[in-house]
């Protein structure tokens, strides 16, 4: 079986992949590749999902990056027919992260700062249109701000650079960026959930922070190519939920920043169409575009 990611070997989407692919493979009685190909914010990844064997034996861990690429790219296939909707694997916040140096300690005062020297802060993000280029355009709209975006082509270096010194924030997922957190390597300003997160309960909100209305989650989930046979992809489906359910499991995803949410097929399709919807309308207001 081999499990697509359109990320780096250490983003959230690849440590995800490694647990929920691990565990699959196991329940299915075969073994799993996590196969990475990383670009064009997981465009790469989706368009080899989308042109392989409808088998079940291909499968791609995907996020909402998914379908914010989809608000700013013109496509090589179609985010919903080209694909059949397996499973929701989990949801969570980001978490605004900003290097050590900066002189600013909190949500206030980095806004505050980029008011003050307008266009020289910069954040990174795993690419253009994904889940970081969003939120970080998002802030600088709702805060009335402007931030230089810097892409990168997988979340693990963007943060890498964060820690470095050579970017100054990110608005990073939490299974990738809660170590550095607790390391000390990077300082956390705020989530982006409407409520804090169990993992960092000291650190607010970035509406309770100062930015009233400003909400964005990540979510996880499993997509096959379009033509998976019903029973199969059912299957699939109770499978993964079969593994969600386990304490080992949800401790997993937990730890990793992650709730984990099993949601029917046809449940998972609505929130890909809804979410379509929802960020092409968010990138046309905030005038977010492929770089």
């Amino acid at each position: 079986m081999r499990v697509l990611v359109g990320f780096l070997p250490g983003s959230s989407n690849d440590m995800i992949a490694r647990f929920v692919g691990g565990r699959l493979a196991e329940r299915l009685g075969t073994q799993a590749v996590i196969d990475n190909r990383p670009g064009a914010g997981g465009i790469i990844a989706n368009e080899i999902a989308a042109n392989a064997s409808p088998d079940g034996n291909t499968l791609l861990l995907t996020s909402v990056s998914h379908t914010m690429g989809a608000a700013v790219y013109k496509l090589p296939y179609d985010p919903i027919k080209s694909f059949s909707p397996i499973a929701m694997v989990g949801v969570g916040p980001l978490v605004l992260v900003a290097q050590t140096p900066l002189p600013a300690t909190n949500v206030k005062e980095l806004i505050d700062l980029a008011r003050a020297k307008p266009g020289t802060i910069t954040f990174a993000s795993a690419g253009t249109g994904g889940v970081n280029h969003f939120a970080g355009e998002m802030f600088s709209r709702m805060t009335g701000i402007k931030m230089i975006h810097v892409p990168y082509k997988g979340g693990a270096p963007a943060l890498t650079d964060v820690i470095g010194g050579q970017v100054q924030i990110m608005f990073a997922t939490l299974p990738l960026a809660l170590r550095q957190v607790r390391a000390g390597k990077v300082k956390a300003f705020a989530v982006t959930g409407a409520r804090r997160s169990g993992l960092l309960p000291e650190v607010p909100t970035v509406a309770e922070a100062g930015v009233p209305g400003y909400e964005l989650n990540n979510w996880w989930g499993v997509l096959a190519p379009a033509g998976v046979p019903g029973p199969n992809a059912e299957r699939l489906n109770a499978e993964i939920g079969t593994i969600l359910a386990q304490p080992e499991a949800a401790q997993r995803l937990e730890a990793e920043g992650a709730e984990p949410r099993a949601l029917s097929r046809a449940e998972f399709a609505k929130v890909i169409a809804s979410d379509i919807e929802k960020w092409r309308r968010v990138a046309k207001e905030a005038n977010i575009r492929a770089d």
